[in-house]
């Protein structure tokens, strides 16, 4: 996935610095050409071979190492790095980075460098919230670096409360958002929706369906990271809240609606993937429905449609994209749905088809316009997200 890109972590002295070895571990099995500097302070804490073992790389400790790769080490660093992570970031070597002292192998490359930066502060509560290391983390911000809130938790020296290093995983989503995709969707407002509703009978039993999210998750995730500001309605689904999106969850048909027709005007695009409820019950018992002998019947009522409310009020300008999952007729079905909901595009796709439908990590699907039809082979989620985006906004 990462194949080509070059990432320097660079790890200050603290006892968090075991942990960014777990982090070097996942950039490399995705390919990534990985660096690590390290402070000498940062060798008390963990061994620079670890990193040379994870990496195939030497760590690099002092500016002046005589067996270099490179004529200037940390120039020619500096001009491969795609991105830079300083973690665990010190107080001490955050001073630096904030007023321009490069006096060590990591202060000199991060100086020389000219891609992005990120910072993730780790210390002490008390360090923290010191005014002076704030005033530098606000200057680092304001040379274009990007500060990773630290986690809150127990820390090293006994305390409890902010300080903490993210874990790896966070990290490594900072560096993906960073690097894996150009941001060519910058400045776009998105709302994707996801999942399944859930529509009560009773206090116990309700009625559902058998979508997992996955492929709203994916439009949401791919979309942040090439640079969209997203927001995720989304129904019941075991899943994650993707990294760098605003998620809303709800349970009913209604509650979609109404955070849906809370945000919608301001987007430029909407993307419905949910699997919303064409229906609910009428009345909804207060207490548990007892079994009896006989058959029982559920009077039904329809729930709001959301994407023809949708289509009846777009704004000019405004992309609408609308999802049709089908058994049989689906390129029929799929154009009917198009012009009477008044939208843009229908994804549509086949349950009985081989490698779609619900829960898997693969879709096969057929981009549906006025115009055109767009025919996708078998792709994973991601990739279908991809599409359907650039045929949005290319």
């Amino acid at each position: 996935m990462l194949k080509g890109k070059t990432v320097v972590l660079g790890v200050t002295g603290s006892i968090a610095a075991y942990k960014i070895a777990s982090l070097a571990s996942m950039l490399v099995k995705q390919q990534a050409e990985v660096h690590v500097l390290m402070t000498k302070n940062a060798t008390n804490f963990i061994n620079p071979i670890t990193f040379e073992t994870l990496t195939g790389r030497k760590c690099l400790v002092d500016t002046f190492d005589r067996n270099f790769e490179y004529s200037v080490e940390h120039v020619a660093l500096a001009k491969k790095a795609d991105v830079v992570l300083i973690a665990p970031a010190s107080a001490n070597v955050i001073g630096k980075i904030a007023n321009g002292i490069a006096d060590d192998m990591l202060t000199t490359t991060v100086m020389a460098c000219r891609c992005r930066k990120l910072i993730a502060p780790t210390m002490n509560t008390q360090m923290f919230e010191n005014p002076i290391l704030q005033d530098n983390l606000k200057k680092c911000a304001s040379y274009g670096m990007e500060i990773i809130d630290p986690a809150s938790g127990y820390l090293a020296c006994g305390d409890t409360g902010a300080g903490k290093m993210p874990e790896p995983e966070v990290l490594y989503q900072y560096i993906i958002k960073e690097i894996l995709y150009k941001k060519d969707l910058a400045g776009k407002k998105i709302l994707v929706t996801a999942g399944p509703t859930m529509e009560a009978i009773d206090p116990v039993r309700y009625i559902t369906n058998h979508s997992t999210g996955k492929m709203g998750y994916a439009i949401a995730r791919v979309a942040a990271l090439r640079g969209a500001q997203v927001t995720l309605v989304s129904g019941p689904t075991s899943l994650p809240a993707p990294y760098f999106v605003k998620t809303v969850n709800i349970q009913s048909a209604r509650q979609m609606y109404e955070a849906v027709v809370a945000v919608s005007a301001e987007q430029d695009a909407v993307i419905k993937a949910a699997a919303v409820a064409d229906y609910r019950p009428k009345h909804v018992a207060a207490e548990k429905t007892k079994k009896k002998d006989g058959d029982m019947a559920i009077e039904l009522e329809r729930t709001d449609d959301i994407l023809a409310y949708l289509g009846a009020h777009r704004r000019e300008g405004q992309f609408l994209c609308g999802f049709s999952m089908e058994t049989e007729n689906m390129l029929e079905n799929s154009r009917a749905k198009l012009k009477k909901k008044n939208i843009d595009m229908i994804v549509a796709n086949n349950l009985k088809v081989a490698g779609a439908g619900f829960g898997t990590d693969t879709n096969v699907v057929t981009l549906i316009t006025a115009e055109k039809e767009t025919e996708l082979e078998m792709m994973t989620k991601e990739q279908v997200a991809e599409r359907l985006l650039d045929e949005i906004f290319g």
